[in-house]
């Protein structure tokens, strides 16, 4: 039995965008060089309409399909994994500690920081939502199964409002994540998660914490210095730490940082 961590550019949203490419081309072809319709400006008109919709669902399959093979853990580059297991090297939990993974999607850090503690604990939470679909507390359960990793249990939870009190957990760490929830004030959610961090805790927080999704995350890094916490670090992913700057560009992952830092 193999885990199975999927991937994340869902399968289904790449043969989604394929399907609306293949039917736009053969539009084109129907409307825009068949005989169906006599020259003229409606004919026109639909040949331009549906070959800028071809090219467009073209480019966007073109891009999904590389950001697929790029992430996936069976395939050559597998950024995925690289970043996970990078995430997880950060993550020390006493014995007898216990951890939370914010959006743990398919268990896939929740298991890696799991399999490094196996003398703690980590509970992984997530929404797991219809944009995920294929993401789910099974899949999660199968995997640490697959892992041979007893220490973990996952469960349903929402990033905006955990429903721990604060300071329960040793660890707190989670992987883009936060930037696919639809709030302006993301640093918000910074906090919700810390809020649950033990005094002497340590946090591993990745995602894409550009000034446009996060605001000025120095600032908030200052902030956090202010409010007492012993370490903060804002260390940036793109520089060949989990991926190279045209990996980070082409892909859309420009801003990946690790907020990492003890309290």
């Amino acid at each position: 039995m193999k885990p199975d961590y999927k991937n994340w550019m869902p399968k289904g949203m790449v043969l989604g965008f394929a399907s609306a490419a293949l039917v736009s081309v053969l539009l084109l072809i129907l409307f825009g060089f068949s005989p169906i319709l006599s020259s003229g400006v409606l004919k026109t008109v639909l040949t331009i309409i549906f070959s800028v919709v071809s090219i467009l669902f073209i480019s966007v399959t073109i891009w999904m399909f590389l950001m697929y093979r790029a992430f996936s853990y069976n395939g050559k580059r597998q950024m995925s994994r690289q970043i996970i297991e990078g995430i997880a090297q950060y993550v020390h939990i006493p014995d007898g500690g216990c951890g939370l993974d914010v959006g743990c999607g398919s268990g896939a850090l929740t298991i890696a920081c799991a399999k490094r503690n196996p003398r703690a604990f980590m509970v992984g939470v997530d929404r797991w939502g219809k944009e995920y679909a294929s993401f789910n507390k099974k899949l999660c359960e199968k995997n640490a199964l697959a892992e041979g990793v007893p220490n973990v249990s996952f469960k349903q939870g929402d990033a905006v409002k955990l429903e721990y009190s604060n300071e329960s957990f040793d660890v707190v760490t989670s992987n883009y994540v936060y930037h696919n929830i639809p709030l302006k004030d993301r640093q918000g959610i910074l906090l919700e998660t810390l809020r649950t961090l033990k005094k002497g805790g340590t946090f591993a927080i990745h995602d894409i914490m550009s000034q446009s999704k996060y605001g000025d995350m120095e600032a908030f890094a200052r902030k956090l210095r202010s409010m007492g916490y012993e370490s903060v670090e804002l260390i940036d992913t793109t520089k060949g730490k989990f991926m190279s700057p045209s990996e980070a560009s082409w892909m859309g992952l420009s801003g990946s940082k690790l907020l990492f830092g003890k309290k």
